[in-house]
């Protein structure tokens, strides 16, 4: 680090960081690595959150990139004295990179997650950076159930696959309602693909990317399992054509690496 501007990806990835006499110690997800007895439903509970940014980098293709990008279009989009909102928060990541870029005046970040433990966790991950910045407030509550309101960026980081399908168009019509004229909603997804051969294709691309960071097969296919009724993944088709009927005047995919992809959706 320097400048008191940390590298995002790093900050929340690196094996050991210390700012401040504070050490940040990245501990190796291994929560699927042993034989089951009986398949529990994935959730984000404290295991999940003592290897998180371990399994995220591990699983998720180009998600320090997704997460440096967060934060410079809300440099770009944030309007001032507007709120920004990192909904499905986990660790607060998005909610950092968006505070080191955004300049404009009077804006806040308000990051919510459902876990108490992804919560607690955040805070403490997000009070190493000391640098002056913008006002992060992290709320523990039902994203579904938070006002949107004064809102020039919304972030769903990798957050509405988690919610149920027939609950997603209420979910992004609430937000085009909160956002200024000229805001934006940043999406990330793990998607789909309508055809099987594509699917294959990419599922495909995807182990051979866990496995590379070091997962095994087991591992890959128990969490898979854990996932199958929690994480439900659309097709880019229908993603946006939900932006479309909710109101956002456009939608560009700015990038995709096999099943997983981010959109910008404008107002």
């Amino acid at each position: 680090m320097s400048g008191g501007k940390p590298d995002i990806f790093n900050f929340f990835t690196n094996d050991q960081l210390a700012k401040d006499r504070k050490t940040v110690t990245r501990k190796t997800d291994a929560i699927y690595a042993a034989p089951l007895q009986e398949m529990i439903d994935f959730q984000f509970d404290e295991r999940v959150v003592a290897v998180f940014p371990d399994m995220i980098q591990r699983s998720v293709p180009g998600y320090g990139l997704i997460i440096s990008t967060i934060g410079i279009l809300a440099g770009k989009y944030a309007q001032a004295g507007s709120h920004c909102y990192d909904l499905g928060c986990s660790l607060g990541a998005a909610s950092l990179a968006m505070r080191q870029r955004i300049t404009q005046p009077d804006c806040d970040i308000i990051a919510v997650d459902n876990s108490p433990a992804m919560i607690e966790r955040g805070r403490e991950l997000l009070a190493l950076d000391t640098a002056p910045a913008v006002p992060v407030t992290m709320l523990c509550a039902d994203l579904q159930e938070v006002a949107i309101e004064n809102a020039s960026v919304v972030v769903l980081n990798f957050t509405l696959q988690f919610i149920p399908p027939a609950e997603r168009l209420a979910l992004i019509q609430r937000i085009h309602g909160g956002l200024r004229p000229g805001g934006v909603l940043i999406l990330s997804e793990k998607i789909a693909f309508a055809e099987p051969g594509r699917q294959q294709f990419h599922e495909e691309l995807h182990h051979d990317f866990k496995r590379a960071n070091g997962y095994s097969d087991l591992e890959i296919s128990q969490k898979r399992s854990a996932l199958e009724k929690v994480l439900i993944p659309e097709t880019l088709a229908c993603h946006h054509a939900r932006l479309r009927a909710a109101g956002f005047s456009s939608a560009e995919l700015w990038f995709q690496c096999f099943n997983f992809a981010s959109l910008v959706a404008m107002k």
